[in-house]
């Protein structure tokens, strides 16, 4: 019996270490493979978002696949079209409010420094401009010029994407007709992305609408930013409260309640909808730990960065359900869902 145990034992340590190996090696190839795996994995998730308005026209309006396909792809364009060139004309006008906050951060420093002793701590005016605080310019251009190359690298990964998703619809019907482990994966993955595209909509769209009525500046951006980063757990929903406070501070039309309301009224949106309504529409599909979910956050941040952290989520969920169908790499599923070491009789989370 003791033997069986030892066996059972070193089987597991292996198992452990092979799978550390794996990972490593992994992580080695995601990382230099990037340019090619983030526009399919990105075409991927669009794919199945997009699949339900193929299927929609192909039954209902009774229309070839092809076409179906190709005004799913128009329509796709044309909304990422009307949106990215609303958020582009609000981002054209932010360097010219530039000078304006800067005056209100004049304000705000005098203000500062009737009231705390700032010169003992070694703040003191610029003798140039006779400013407490002043913004090196190329400390804002070199920001531009950083946001610049983010968007310029996603415009060139477009292309990329669009192909992939063209291909993928193409033979999404094909791909639906499979059972077993494919079938299971396809369907978490559609289920997650569907809902959580429809609760970061709502998300965006009382965020940006809550700040425009309030009249803070740039109110479309910050609810797309709200919508994007949605995406993200828990780290998300606090960087989208937290980007419009200095706009809401250092914007001298609002009053102090208008202030306080731009700050508050978004977070317990975003509290609410992360901690109440999200949980129950997307229910324990994934059975995924709050540990595990923040470790892949982490890690596919660090391999493919912003991309990496919006698909962390569902690629771990993912990579879950195939550990569970293996018997040797299951006791990792159940570390990843948070149930190792349950009795038989408590339920098994890991199960979706």
């Amino acid at each position: 019996m003791s033997d069986a145990r030892e066996n059972r034992s070193d089987s597991r340590v292996q198992t452990a270490c092979l799978l550390i190996l794996a990972f490593v090696a992994a992580g080695i190839a995601l990382y230099l493979l990037r340019p090619v795996l983030v526009p399919f994995v990105l075409a991927l998730f669009f794919s199945y978002c997009l699949a339900a308005i193929v299927d929609a026209q192909v039954r209902r309006l009774r229309l070839p696949p092809v076409v179906a396909v190709l005004s799913t792809v128009v329509l796709g364009l044309v909304v990422l079209a009307l949106v990215g060139f609303l958020v582009a004309i609000s981002v054209s006008e932010m360097p010219g409010e530039l000078k304006t906050y800067g005056k209100q951060v004049d304000v705000i420093a005098d203000r500062a420094a009737q009231y705390l002793p700032l010169e003992s701590l070694g703040i003191t005016r610029d003798p140039t401009t006779g400013k407490m605080f002043t913004i090196p310019q190329e400390t804002v251009t070199s920001v531009i010029s950083m946001v610049l190359a983010e968007v310029t690298s996603l415009v060139s990964q477009g292309a990329l994407v669009l192909i992939f998703v063209v291909l993928l619809l193409m033979g999404h019907k094909v791909a639906a007709g499979r059972s077993g482990l494919l079938d299971e994966i396809a369907g978490h993955v559609k289920r997650y992305t569907i809902q959580m595209v429809l609760l970061s909509a709502v998300t965006g769209i009382l965020v940006g609408g809550t700040l425009a009525i309030l009249g803070v500046r740039f109110a479309l951006v910050f609810g797309f930013l709200a919508f994007l980063l949605n995406f993200i757990p828990t780290v998300g929903a606090i960087v989208a409260t937290l980007l419009p406070v200095p706009v809401v501070l250092l914007s001298p039309d609002l009053g102090v309640t208008s202030q306080v309301l731009a700050v508050a009224i978004p977070g317990v949106l975003q509290a609410v909808i992360g901690n109440f309504i999200q949980p129950k529409v997307l229910g324990r599909s994934f059975g995924l730990h709050p540990v595990a979910i923040l470790l892949a956050l982490i890690f596919f941040g660090m391999i493919w960065g912003l991309v990496g952290a919006f698909l962390a989520t569902p690629i771990t969920a993912v990579i879950k359900i195939i550990l569970e169908r293996i018997p040797a790499t299951r006791f990792v599923a159940a570390l990843l869902a948070g149930t190792y070491g349950q009795s038989p009789a408590q339920p098994d989370l890991a199960r979706p």
